[in-house]
């Protein structure tokens, strides 16, 4: 299996700093600091970049298990939302939610949850959180 990269450099202290992360196929560079993170400040965020990981996986996830079950999707489409908080041991992501919609004709509601419960657990992204909560909201469009 390949081996993904990434990187990220911090320059100063954490409040004053300002870093740049970049993906290793070269698909995004772009620039964070405290205020992007801890605030509303321009620029990404690690939690950013986690959540449109855990988004993308768990669409893959969720399109194979439709699949292999005989229900070929035409579209899953998952927003994450990624909650940083902060403790008196620091910070932490304590919870993540996940919003999808997917395009499957002919699947019942029942069964699409039951797969949507198979695809939480089984993501890899999901599977590497899972001192997250991770909340799943689903619907068939």
């Amino acid at each position: 299996m390949p081996i993904r990269q990434a990187n990220a450099e911090w320059n100063g202290d954490l409040k004053q700093g300002k870093g740049t992360m970049s993906l290793g196929s070269g698909a995004y560079t772009g620039p964070y600091s405290f205020g992007s993170r801890f605030e509303e400040g321009e620029g990404t965020n690690p939690e950013e970049l986690i959540g449109a990981a855990h988004a993308g996986c768990f669409s893959m996830a969720l399109s194979n298990i439709l699949a292999e079950a005989g229900h070929k999707p035409e579209s899953v489409k998952t927003d994450a939302r990624v909650h940083l908080t902060v403790g008196d041991d620091g910070a932490s992501i304590s919870e993540i939610d996940l919003t999808t919609v997917a395009r499957v004709p002919g699947l019942e509601a029942n069964e699409f949850q039951q797969h949507v419960g198979a695809a939480k657990s089984g993501c890899p992204v999901s599977k590497l959180l899972k001192g997250a909560t991770i909340n799943v909201e689903a619907t068939l469009d």
